[in-house]
């Protein structure tokens, strides 16, 4: 984790903006880079502002969350998402996962958890909201097509790879996946860079995904 999170705001609420702005600002480690209005800003501002991690919004009138999260995620040396919404059971949370975000929230989420949210993605741990999570996850799980899809997708990674990505999917820690299945954190890590690689896969997130499509949790 970086000494100093910086943070780019994209909302197109002006008093949302505020309201995290000024509560993030008071957190230690974190700073507010920049605070923008819509998601046809963000490419901008990261060529302004070092972001570590983007507070992303999912309805603007121009550029929504969903696109705005994948040219993000695109760039070479890509910022964390996570989307902030108000809707848990809105069909553009789960695009905007597939998209590279590196998880959501809803909007009433307490200070103290947002807070802790960013620094756990800023380290690499993705954040979903657990109560969101289940029900879109056993939305997608239910998806007949999509199960065989990633039943088929999964069928490229070894046995090993596969129990780790089914801790990923768990919600597990590299160090709780390493106790578990007698490897070093070290291992995991590779295997995880090796799933990634074999599925084209970008994130934890999208490997948590893929393992609930298949219906292995």
């Amino acid at each position: 984790m970086p000494e100093l999170v910086r943070v780019l705001i994209v909302d197109d609420d002006p008093l949302v903006r505020s309201a995290l702005t000024m509560m993030l600002d008071g957190a230690p480690g974190i700073e507010v880079a920049a605070a923008v209005a819509d998601g046809d800003e963000v490419p901008a501002a990261l060529d302004r502002h070092a972001a570590d991690v983007v507070l992303m919004d999912l309805r603007m009138p121009r550029v929504d969350g969903i696109a705005a999260t994948r040219r993000a995620r695109a760039r070479p040396q890509p910022p964390e998402v996570v989307v902030l919404t108000t809707f848990d059971t809105d069909e553009h949370v789960v695009r905007a996962l597939r998209a590279g975000a590196s998880g959501f929230l809803l909007k009433d989420t307490p200070p103290e958890r947002l807070v802790e949210a960013i620094r756990r993605v800023a380290a690499g741990d993705p954040i979903l909201s657990p109560a969101v999570t289940r029900r879109l996850m056993t939305r997608v799980a239910a998806d007949a097509a999509g199960y065989e899809r990633a039943r088929a997708q999964l069928a490229a990674v070894s046995p090993r790879e596969r129990d780790v990505a089914v801790g990923v999917a768990q919600g597990r820690t590299n160090a709780e996946i390493a106790a578990e299945l007698g490897m070093s954190v070290a291992t995991v890590k590779a295997h995880l860079t090796h799933i990634m690689t074999k599925l084209d896969l970008d994130n934890r997130t999208q490997v948590a995904m893929l393992v609930h499509d298949a219906g292995l949790v």
